[in-house]
């Protein structure tokens, strides 16, 4: 019996090793430069990972400001940053997102078209390792880096709402995403 307590003890020891050094690091990450840039403050909410049909899509990071409420996540300036870990084309990410957003809201065929052929200047095709940072400021709209550098402005409002609502609204298609991206916030 001791000897298996000894081995579950150097087990779980061995684990918290790990996180402590790769876990505890991240954690303690630093914002990105255009986020630290242009969001004053700038504190890390939570993380996240989407999978989809057992895939790993990207990594997600949620920066808020102080005073941040999630129940009015739209009331408040955001980043997000998306760290790829494969392959995507811009547009696909440009029509899944529209998709996504659509299910807040009735969307008219004119808004959905501007919105897409928007999305599609601002995302660029990426591959692992890339970034995607996306920067939500209230009554204004949007602004998007690709790895740092400055991508594209949508200015309207509504879409940015819509948008940064795909991760932060309560009928967002990814709820545990949702809540583990808030996992700071104030409710």
């Amino acid at each position: 019996m001791p000897r298996r307590r000894s081995l579950l003890v150097a087990t779980m020891s061995s684990l918290l090793a790990g996180w402590s050094a790769s876990g505890w690091a991240k954690a303690l990450e630093p914002a990105t430069t255009e986020v630290g840039t242009l969001l004053n403050g700038a504190q890390r909410s939570g993380t996240a990972r989407l999978r989809f049909f057992g895939f790993d899509v990207y990594d997600a990071t949620l920066w808020i400001t102080p005073g941040f409420q999630a129940s009015r996540y739209e009331q408040h300036p955001l980043a997000l940053t998306l760290s790829y870990l494969r392959s995507l084309s811009g547009s696909a990410i440009a029509q899944r997102s529209l998709k996504e957003m659509r299910r807040a809201t009735s969307i008219t065929p004119e808004q959905a078209q501007r919105w897409l052929t928007e999305m599609q200047a601002a995302f660029p095709d990426v591959k692992a390792g890339d970034r995607l940072t996306g920067l939500h400021s209230p009554g204004v709209g949007a602004r998007f880096w690709f790895n740092g550098q400055p991508r594209a402005e949508i200015r309207d409002p509504e879409f940015s709402r819509l948008f940064f609502g795909i991760w932060l609204a309560p009928s967002t298609s990814e709820p545990q995403l949702r809540s583990d991206l808030l996992a700071q916030a104030v409710p």
